[in-house]
């Protein structure tokens, strides 16, 4: 396993472009198996999970041709579903999460879909309810087998459209449901559906395909079906999960940054909740600037009460940055509370900057106290291990900030997310090697 080896307290300067939105990418790369016909995507990001799902389409027997960097076209036209029952493809799904949105586009093409109990990050429960009760409302049968932990849906007289109220606004959930839904007979009408800016993508690119999709961009969604779709051209936003991460690793490092192309409208409050910590950032046409800062200085509430950052369904902040807006914090002038609703495993890396020094009362499970230490403690070097995505990279980000030099295990879990990631920070100037164990 590698490691990060990161001298910390260094200050960066220069340009930074986001990748790919990673979550964009696993919905779209499933919705290329809704037709037979070629499609070609680009800024696929080049990360693991990324990686995982398109081998797993080559295995599926999807025609993969890479055209140039982060481009690719795919061709479903003679695909192998004898695979999506063997052993090797119970191993090869169970390992990835995004995974589960196959099942909805073959579903919907080929009356059955078939998937392991996916894994990713160990971040607590995430049931897989929505996905499949979506599946029985659109008429399909469900059947799991306990001991090897498979699912399979079943339709083979083909699904119909109806009406659903989803329990929870998921978003792969939301993106499965509408990949069935699109070659159902009828109309289907989804509520609390996901609004995010990748379902709306994925929404355009399939309507690009010749699907009829309305509503796109609110929580209510109709989708008339359609017998068949046709390839399309689809390109990928940029990662507003990266973006955060950069605007909070320039506050912790005083430094000047621009990120390059973030597609503003689509970032939602993220650029308004760092502001709340009192981090200055600029729009520059679809630029961000942030100017070198030497403290930061969080809000209050109108009546002083201390702020809370929590996460929420989108509009809301996303879950996936509240792990930034924690270290972010540390260094911070003043006291937040860090709300995690979603998942009741995220925040247990705290330890890790409490053993770095930093001033972090962990309340439960999903509750923070971060009392900032206004530059007037450093935090230290330490040796960690990344538990997650998000958390490693929070982890990465309070490293460049530390006194001395820090070692992180497991790094695998930040390429899962973060493509060339010690190649990118070095261009800005960060001390950062990777050590292959």
């Amino acid at each position: 396993m590698a490691s990060f080896k990161i001298e910390g307290g260094h200050q960066l300067s220069g340009s930074i472009t986001p990748q790919g939105a990673k979550n964009e990418a696993l919905q779209i790369l499933c919705a290329v198996l809704l037709t037979p016909e070629k499609v070609t995507i680009h800024n696929i990001p080049d990360i693991l999970d990324v990686n995982k799902l398109i081998f797993i389409l080559d295995k599926l027997g999807v025609k993969i041709e890479k055209l140039k960097a982060n481009s690719y076209s795919f061709q479903a036209n003679e695909l192998n579903l004898e695979y999506l029952e063997s052993s090797e493809f119970k191993n090869d799904g169970s390992s990835l999460r995004g995974s589960i949105m196959i099942v909805g586009p073959l579903l919907a093409r080929f009356g059955k879909g078939y998937i392991p109990r996916p894994g990713g990050d160990k971040i607590g429960r995430r049931r897989l309810d929505t996905h499949f009760e979506g599946f029985i409302r659109l008429g399909a049968s469900f059947r799991y087998n306990k001991e090897e932990r498979f699912y399979g849906v079943e339709a083979f007289n083909g699904l119909k459209g109806t009406y659903m109220l989803l329990d929870e606004a998921s978003v792969t959930g939301t993106a499965n449901i509408i990949m069935a839904a699109v070659l159902a007979k009828g109309t289907t009408t989804i509520y609390n559906a996901a609004c995010e800016p990748y379902i709306q993508q994925l929404c355009k690119m399939i309507n690009s395909m010749g699907a009829k999709i309305t509503g796109v961009g609110s929580n209510l969604l109709t989708i008339e079906g359609v017998e068949e779709l046709t390839g399309c051209e689809h390109t990928i936003l940029p990662d507003m999960i990266e973006i955060g991460s950069w605007i909070g690793m320039a506050a912790m490092t005083q430094s000047e940054l621009t990120i390059k192309n973030v597609s503003w409208k689509d970032l939602g409050v993220i650029p308004s909740v760092f502001k709340k910590l009192g981090i200055q950032l600029e729009k520059k046409g679809d630029d961000i600037y942030i100017p070198q800062q030497d403290s930061y200085e969080i809000q209050t509430y109108i009546d002083g009460s201390i702020l809370t950052v929590s996460d929420a369904p989108w509009p809301g902040f996303t879950p996936d940055l509240l792990s930034i807006i924690l270290v972010v914090a540390t260094q911070a002038k003043g006291t937040v509370l860090i709300h995690q609703k979603m998942f009741e495993s995220r925040l247990f890396f705290v330890d890790k900057l409490i053993d770095m020094g930093a001033k972090v009362i962990l309340c439960d499970p999903h509750r923070a106290t971060v009392i900032g230490h206004n530059r007037q403690s450093q935090l230290k070097a330490t040796k960690m291990t990344s538990p997650d995505i998000r958390a490693g990279i929070s982890l990465l980000i309070a490293a460049l900030s530390a006194k001395g030099t820090s070692i992180i295990n497991n790094i695998e879990q930040i390429d899962r997310g973060y493509e060339n990631i010690e190649e990118r920070l070095r261009s800005i100037g960060a001390k950062i090697e990777r050590i292959e164990a």
